[in-house]
């Protein structure tokens, strides 16, 4: 059975490399895994989303609406923006805190309030938590994606220590220190 994760949020935000990270964890437990570029703006500030998809055989990257077992959202507009995609049982893991697109930042439109709540009325599985704070916890408001990294982590029958693994591999070494913390920031 094939289960698909949507990475969605703004340039720069390292979605990338969490994709990177999620499809060198997942070759290495033994699955078929596809992994779409990224579509969108990667220059900072555009809308960005990445597919991972895995199971016995993947033969296609691309996730269709309704079929994704999780988002994982660096911020709450963009998870919003791609929920038409998420499942019936689908999970969204979300950072809170707030980018501005520009509509918001030129005042041609507001920023939507009380997303979290609009997600969870149409029946998402919401798990939100503020990964920012966590990530300069750690040591780098850039870490953001390797908190949402751990958060997902948790639901997953991978043990931790394969997930760090795939963090040594993936992110080099003078950063290792930093990502595992963040890591497990995210997971607890």
């Amino acid at each position: 059975m094939t289960k698909n994760i949507m990475i969605v949020g703004v340039g720069g935000q390292g979605s990338l490399l969490a994709s990177k990270l999620l499809g060198h964890l997942l070759l290495t437990e033994g699955y078929d895994v596809k992994v779409s570029e990224v579509h969108g703006m990667s220059q900072r500030g555009g809308s960005v989303v990445t597919y991972v998809r895995f199971g016995e055989k993947v033969y296609s990257p691309v996730i269709d609406k309704g079929e994704a077992d999780f988002i994982v959202s660096f911020e709450m507009l963009e998870a919003a923006r791609y929920l038409e995609y998420l499942k019936k049982d689908g999970r969204i893991v979300v950072n809170t805190q707030q980018i501005d697109p520009m509509p918001v930042i030129t005042g041609a439109m507001e920023y939507p309030s009380d997303l979290l709540a609009k997600m969870e009325a149409v029946g998402a599985k919401v798990d939100a938590m503020d990964c920012l704070s966590l990530a300069e916890e750690a040591g780098s408001s850039k870490a953001v994606n390797i908190v949402l990294m751990g958060r997902l982590s948790k639901y997953f029958d991978i043990p931790v220590e394969k997930w760090e693994q795939a963090i040594d591999e993936c992110v080099p070494a003078k950063f290792a220190e930093l990502n595992h913390k963040a890591f497990l920031l995210g997971r607890k």
